[in-house]
């Protein structure tokens, strides 16, 4: 048996706080009937719905995609520094593009959470969303998305130590997954990491001994960064996905 809320969230139909909410409000049956009791657990093989107005929050909520600049922290503003979501503004929206020059009928946005993180040093593609689905794919402790990062050294990289970031570091006594390292420039490579330990591609660095002075993510799963300016922020297209 298995609780419902957690239950729908391993099926990606919406995240757990999501589901517990639809229960409490009585927008969930199982095999007919109607569920109202947190914490209710069911059979795998049970068949579920969700009312209407279920389907109808769900499909109100928004993703979005930030080109980061340095000096802005992904989360909550802390010592003196700016939220990333302090950016999400009407006059930010990039306007390169007519397909996405369009604001969500539930704007301001609130409750946008990021999905992965970039530290206050780096730049480039931050996921803020509302969707609790959305962020399980990208953060979830069984996510296996690529993510893709442009990484410059302070110094050029010796083939020895492209080969140790690829495989073999480990952080904080556990080993890092396969990474995938290619060298643009002496002392410029394009990394490419399945996981998202904190400030891990940092790290991985001083642990060949080397330090990066630049570090931009262009790319998560099939999304990318493209032309995306500095500063400006978009939604995620309908005919995106990670």
């Amino acid at each position: 048996m298995l609780r419902l809320a957690k239950h729908l969230a391993d099926l990606g139909v919406c995240s757990r706080r999501e589901a517990e909410m639809f229960i409490a409000r009585g927008w969930i049956s199982v095999d007919g009937l109607v569920v109202k009791e947190q914490g209710t657990k069911v059979q795998p093989t049970c068949n579920f719905a969700l009312d209407p107005r279920a389907n109808e929050y769900l499909d109100q909520l928004q993703t979005v995609l930030l080109h980061k600049p340095i000096g802005y922290v992904s989360g909550q503003a802390e010592k003196g520094y700016k939220s990333a979501a302090s950016l999400i503004q009407k006059s930010n929206l990039y306007r390169g593009n007519k397909q996405v020059v369009r604001f969500p009928p539930n704007w301001p946005l609130k409750g946008l959470a990021p999905a992965g993180r970039l530290d206050i040093d780096s730049s480039g593609l931050l996921v803020l969303t509302q969707d609790g689905r959305t962020a399980r794919r990208l953060i979830g402790v069984d996510s296996n998305i690529e993510k893709e990062y442009l990484v410059r050294a302070d110094r050029p990289i010796k083939n020895a130590q492209v080969t140790q970031l690829q495989f073999g570091l480990t952080l904080d006594n556990v080993g890092l997954k396969r990474a995938q390292v290619e060298r643009l420039e002496q002392a410029f490579v394009r990394m490419v990491l399945r996981e998202g330990r904190k400030r891990q591609i940092r790290r991985m660095f001083e642990a060949v001994g080397l330090k990066v002075v630049s570090l931009k993510r262009v790319r998560i799963g099939d999304v990318v960064l493209g032309a995306l300016p500095l500063g400006k922020w978009r939604l995620l297209r309908s005919d995106e996905d990670f």
